[in-house]
C-alpha cells in the first residue's frame, strides 16, 4: 500500500525485531491514516527538498514491538504518528534544522547525536493532526538541549 508518492506502508512497518520475535506489526486503520499524515507533512517535504531517496528506520510499532525494544508505552510510534530516519550523505543535524525550519511537527528530536560527529544518531519526527507543539530538541544519550 502506497502512503504517499515516495513511501510505502511496508517501509513504515518493517522491523527486524518484529520478524525475529514473530511479532505481527500491523497498524489499525487509524494508525495508517496517521502514517499518511506523517508522510505528507514530514517525509515528502524532506524527500522533495533533499532529492535523495531514503527509507525510515522506524515508523509504526505495535505495543508488543514497542515494549520489546524497550520504548515507552506512550510513544507516538504506537499511534503511527512518528518516524525515525536519516538521509544518506546528509549530516543529521543539517536535516533536523531543515525540518525544524520548514515542516510542521509535533516533536523533532535529534536522538543520540554527538556534536562533531555528523553521522551520529538519527532524527525522530512526529506529526499530530490537531495539536503540533513544534518542539525541536537534541538528546545526546545523557542530556536534553534545544536544537540550534
Amino acid at each position: 500500500m502506497r502512503l504517499s508518492s515516495h513511501f510505502l506502508l511496508s517501509e513504515l512497518t518493517k522491523s527486524q525485531t518484529a520478524e525475529r520475535l514473530g511479532i505481527e506489526n500491523r497498524p489499525s486503520s487509524e494508525a495508517i491514516e496517521n502514517l499518511i499524515m506523517v508522510c505528507e507533512m514530514v517525509l515528502e517535504p524532506i524527500r522533495r527538498y533533499f532529492e535523495i531517496p531514503f527509507s525510515p528506520s522506524s515508523g509504526f510499532r505495535c505495543l508488543e514491538l514497542n515494549r520489546a525494544i524497550g520504548s515507552s508505552d506512550t510513544s507516538q510510534h504506537i499511534l503511527g504518528q512518528a518516524v525515525d530516519f536519516e538521509i544518506p550523505g546528509i549530516p543529521n543535524k543539517e536535516t533536523a534544522l531543515w525540518v525544524r525550519d520548514n515542516c510542521v511537527v509535533d516533536q523533532l528530536i535529534l536522538e543520540f547525536y554527538k556534536e562533531g560527529e555528523p553521522e551520529s544518531g538519527w532524527i525522530h519526527a512526529s506529526f499530530v493532526s490537531d495539536r503540533n507543539r513544534q518542539t525541536a530538541r537534541v538528546f545526546d544519550g545523557r542530556e536534553w538541549s534545544d536544537l540550534r
